[in-house]
């Protein structure tokens, strides 16, 4: 589904990102992981049209979609929930889910939606009046979730999915991401937290400086020496 070739990426004269290439098949769930600073926020920024490559491609179903705007990539069918949940906090929970679903117009369908994501998360029907500024940051994570959904993509980037929250939270949004995940939608998770993102993804990247240093099935990276380490403290 989704195909990125020798992509390089920067700001200004620093460059972040050294011919990175990684591939996401249609229904597969697949993790980034790498410390912080290592560039995964450049490449999703460079993948999802906010910052221009300098080189290499993005493809998305076959379709070159290098150097697309961001709303255009939307509407392709990429939807990313932000690092740091990003939501509108005075807008209510629900008037952020609907915000989700701005292109959309068949209303019937986005009824449905909201139903089904209230089914997934059901404290944001509790609370779907309530500012969603207002509510702990696990509820924000699952309200952000839960937008990016409302947009039906085909492809779910979720950009830091533990970041801050109690184990007890991520665990609850393991379970979510895995019943997304058999319902049907393919999901590229950029952590940093790999513990976690070995547990819910079959492949995995690690990016060090701008570079995929190692790729593989994640039950091979949870052995591999360097892995074992530098992330998971064995």
């Amino acid at each position: 589904m989704l195909e990125i070739r020798g992509l390089n990426a920067g700001y200004g004269e620093v460059q972040i990102l050294r011919d990175v290439s990684l591939s996401v098949g249609a229904g597969q769930i697949v993790t980034l992981v790498g410390s912080n600073g290592a560039g995964k926020s450049t490449l999703l920024n460079t993948m999802c049209g906010i910052l221009r490559p300098t080189a290499g491609s993005v493809q998305l179903d076959g379709a070159d979609i290098t150097g697309w705007s961001s709303e255009a990539i939307v509407a392709r069918g990429i939807t990313q929930v932000p690092e740091g949940r990003r939501l509108f906090p005075l807008m209510s929970v629900r008037e952020n889910l609907l915000m989700g679903a701005y292109r959309r117009r068949d209303r019937v369908g986005i009824q449905r939606d909201l139903e089904w994501v209230y089914g997934l998360f059901p404290i944001l029907k509790d609370r779907q009046g309530q500012r969603a500024g207002s509510m702990s940051g696990g509820e924000q994570q699952m309200c952000a979730i839960a937008r990016g959904l409302m947009a039906r993509p085909k492809l779910l980037v979720l950009d830091e999915l533990s970041l801050g929250l109690a184990p007890i939270i991520v665990d609850v949004l393991v379970d979510v991401i895995n019943k997304i995940h058999q319902e049907g939608t393919t999901i590229f998770l950029v952590e940093q937290d790999v513990a976690t993102a070995f547990d819910l993804a079959t492949t995995g990247y690690v990016l060090e400086n701008g570079r995929i240093v190692l790729s593989g099935p994640t039950a091979e990276l949870k052995a591999n020496p360097h892995v074992k380490k530098a992330y998971l403290g064995l």
